[in-house]
């Protein structure tokens, strides 16, 4: 069975090392929506030098950092939660994984340090494939595909969270989080 066939809403797409493409070096993408029609996700470990206040003209009084959910519209602002009861109208991406909701009561609970930072990320930006485009790069073995949980999602840091996968993964995938990012120095 091709890697293509286990992709689907809430998987993790794991760029393999030599990808090559500098846009998902390392990458984690947490898949939204894959389908005929196309797929849709965000990188999990690229973060921005920017928070959420500057993109906003409302105040957010805590400084949150903005990921970069991928090459696509960076132009737009998203975001994944893990707090259903708080935020409405959020779509289920996985287990406890939210995508969206009201966007104003996610600025009010911020604000009001009712709705944690450890529950929620954004994203400017996505990652983004036409129909059949990512089935083919997943033919083509650039992608590892897995899955993960609410908990390890938001808990790990950004800058660990390629290595810290794929040693969960273990097997093959351990020695595979160990290569280096230029192999021409190891």
């Amino acid at each position: 069975m091709s890697s293509a066939m286990n992709v689907a809403k809430g998987s993790l797409l794991i760029a393999k090392p030599f990808l090559g493409d500098p846009n998902f070096e390392r990458g984690v993408i947490l898949m939204c929506e894959h389908n005929e029609q196309g797929s849709f996700g965000f990188v999990l470990n690229q973060t921005t030098e920017l928070f959420l206040g500057d993109v906003l003209e409302e105040t957010i009084y805590q400084d949150i950092t903005l990921h970069l959910g991928g090459p696509v519209e960076k132009n737009t602002l998203h975001f994944i939660h893990r707090r259903p009861d708080l935020v409405s109208g959020g779509a289920e991406i996985m287990k406890d994984v939210f995508w969206g909701g009201d966007f104003n009561a996610v600025k009010t609970l911020l604000n009001i340090n009712t709705l944690r930072q450890e529950d929620v990320r954004f994203f400017i930006g996505y990652s983004g494939w036409g129909g059949g485009q990512l089935d083919d790069e997943l033919n083509q073995d650039s992608w590892i595909v897995s899955n993960t949980t609410s908990e390890f999602l938001f808990s790990t840091p950004p800058g660990n969270f390629w290595r810290e996968v794929l040693r969960n993964m273990g097997g093959e995938y351990r020695s595979i989080a160990h290569y280096p990012i230029d192999p021409r120095l190891n």
